[in-house]
């Protein structure tokens, strides 16, 4: 067997913050966001994974800056044209779809604040829409939050898909126990059972953001 001298080998790619992002982005593809570590980057790079340190702080940090960069075509997506409030669902929906086909990514984002370029340039963009729609300096600051947390915690709630049997099962379920609660004990229950069920995924959660936008302009002012 020939073994190749190190000196003939082709020289590897200098390390850079993209190029561990681009490797992890892969690795998360390929295998899941679990498999995204320090180790497992640096092995993917061919280096050991203390460089890494120079460029990310830890695994967590890493996670974060997949998300900031898959959030790169989001802003860019927003409709130009529209009222503001069709753009500023847009840019949410855009965001949520980012985090739903990407489960673990959710998760991580309830307990990681992203501030990469990306994520900032989505906060600005929300910022944008809300003052254009008449939201006081606080309340848009303050809104930014709320309205983020939304579709990050919608996603979150199906990181775990169950087969459309089980769903359904569990829609037949809770139906049934609607239809059989003890109006005595639970009047508001038994009159509106019906609708606490009712409406489409897609209706609800833009109803929830014009709730929640309704809520940001015309809540009492926060104190200063």
């Amino acid at each position: 067997m020939t073994v190749q001298s190190r000196r003939e080998r082709p020289a590897k790619p200098a390390l850079t913050r993209q190029g561990i992002i681009d490797a992890a982005l892969q690795i998360m593809n390929a295998e899941g966001l679990r498999k995204v570590t320090m180790r497992r980057v640096a092995t993917a790079l061919d280096t050991g994974h203390a460089s890494l340190y120079v460029y990310v702080r830890d695994a967590e940090d890493l996670h974060a800056q997949i998300l900031d960069a898959l959030l790169a075509p989001v802003v860019e997506a927003t409709p130009p044209e529209g009222t503001w409030r069709d753009r500023l669902k847009a840019l949410l929906i855009g965001y949520h779809t980012v985090l739903r086909e990407r489960p673990e990514l959710a998760r991580m984002a309830l307990s990681t604040q992203p501030s990469g370029p990306h994520y900032l340039a989505l906060v600005e963009a929300i910022l944008n829409l809300l003052h254009e729609g008449g939201a006081d300096d606080r309340a848009a600051a303050w809104g930014v939050d709320m309205l983020l947390l939304y579709p990050t915690a919608i996603a979150v709630e199906h990181t775990q898909p169950k087969p459309a049997r089980h769903a359904s099962g569990d829609l037949d379920t809770l139906t049934a126990v609607l239809a059989e609660v003890d109006a005595a004990r639970t009047p508001h229950i038994a009159r509106l059972g019906h609708l606490l069920i009712s409406g489409n995924p897609s209706t609800r959660a833009d109803w929830a953001l014009d709730v929640l936008l309704d809520g940001i302009l015309h809540a009492t002012p926060p104190p200063g």
